[in-house]
């Protein structure tokens, strides 16, 4: 083993530093007390990377599919979106009926389109959704659009990830990997991408035009198409099992990525323990809210369809609500008009960690993204907390 040698510092050494204190305090006292309009370039970098608010019009709007609507969105200012990871999201902001509604969606290009000015963003229609409904019938060409900088840890990332991935999509599932397979196109990210795209039938598929373009320019990009309601050449029939990922993997050691409706993961999870991957190879694209918690693991059958008096601390605010067991707690904030912080909605990100001052709740384990710390001292994440009685709790600011 080769030793590191390390510096023998003198006594020169230890007056230089010991001087620093005392050489910063002069300036200080010898600056002008009149404020100043100079920046730090670090801190303008970190606004312009990682900024709290962009401010977009849109550009261009494309139907992709019945009840699926592309957005191409383009700074009102004229400078770059922020760049982003492929397969990360914005976080949407919309004033609907006087309530502030905030929800994820996945960025559907290329971080290099960021380059050009644009970023876009893909909605599926959810017809009892608060957002996606009145995105889907009202943004057109023209409007103005408020988000977030970029969010989210689903991308690849070399040092905890395997140079091959086997992405499973289902749905509008696919676009968050539409994003990693335009950026291993355009060179800003290298892994070798299989994509297992679940749909029920060719009328279904999102992106096909743009995965065929993706990869006339790659060989690291691979798309198989999967139906459950028919057979078609050159593609897979049925679901897609720990079989069909194993028989796409082959020998190599891969990193399995998911990306779907919560239906898929029920499914998913269960396959996943057949390949013996460790957690650390098996990554789920978590936002949006759990749905139906009452088939999940834990849940008391009981509490279905009970509606209880969720008591809300906020700003020095303090609201009384009703709470509807079948909903996460975050979804009757945003019912009551009460504007609390939010992001990933599936209890990752933390955004919405608020302490629970009384009451029961039920946190799906899946979606239990709660630090060692917060568990053991009565903090939860209200979008993935189901309430179970009458319940009180504190939330943070909005910002």
């Amino acid at each position: 083993m080769s030793k590191v040698k390390l510096k023998n510092y003198g006594l020169m050494d230890i007056m230089y530093f010991s001087n620093k204190p005392k050489e910063r305090e002069k300036r200080i006292q010898e600056a002008s007390a009149a404020k100043t309009d100079a920046t730090f370039k670090c801190n303008e970098k970190a606004a312009e990377r990682h900024p709290d608010e962009q401010f977009f019009v849109i550009e261009k709007v494309t139907e992709r599919a019945e009840g699926v609507k592309s957005y191409t969105l383009r700074k009102i200012d004229g400078t770059n979106p922020a760049f982003f990871r492929a397969g990360q999201y914005v976080v949407i902001r919309q004033l609907i009926d006087g309530k502030l509604i905030a929800r994820p969606v996945s960025i559907s290009s290329g971080p290099a389109e960021t380059l050009d000015g644009t970023i876009e963003l893909t909605v599926k229609l959810v017809p009892d959704g608060f957002l996606s409904k009145y995105i889907y019938e009202n943004w057109k060409e023209g409007d103005e659009v408020v988000t977030s900088g970029p969010q989210g840890l689903f991308y690849y990332e070399g040092l905890r990830d395997q140079k091959n991935v086997i992405a499973v999509c289902g749905g509008s599932g696919i676009t968050p990997v539409l994003s990693m397979a335009k950026a291993i196109e355009s060179g800003d990210e290298d892994f070798n991408l299989t994509v297992l795209y679940g749909s029920r039938t060719t009328k279904d598929m999102l992106f096909a035009d743009e995965f065929a373009a993706v990869m006339k320019n790659t060989d690291k990009v691979k798309l198989v198409n999967v139906f459950s309601e028919e057979e078609k050449e050159g593609s897979e029939h049925g679901f897609i099992t720990a079989e069909l990922i194993k028989k796409y993997a082959g020998e190599e050691s891969y990193s399995l990525f998911a990306s779907g409706p919560q239906a898929m993961y029920n499914f998913l999870d269960k396959e996943a323990q057949k390949l013996g991957l460790d957690e650390r190879h098996y990554r789920k694209e978590l936002f949006g809210s759990i749905k139906e918690p009452w088939t999940l693991p834990g849940y008391p059958a009981e509490a279905k369809d009970k509606v209880f008096t969720l008591k809300v601390k906020m700003c020095n605010q303090e609201y009384e609500i009703p709470c509807n067991a079948n909903e996460n707690m975050l979804v009757a904030l945003e019912r009551a008009g009460i504007a609390g912080p939010n992001r990933c909605r599936g209890g990752v990100c933390g955004w919405c960690r608020s302490k629970l001052l009384s009451g029961n709740v039920f946190i799906p384990e899946s979606t239990d993204g709660r630090r060692k710390a917060d568990k053991k001292y009565g903090y939860i994440h209200p979008c993935a907390s189901f309430a179970l009685s009458d319940v009180s709790i504190e939330v943070p600011n909005n910002k």
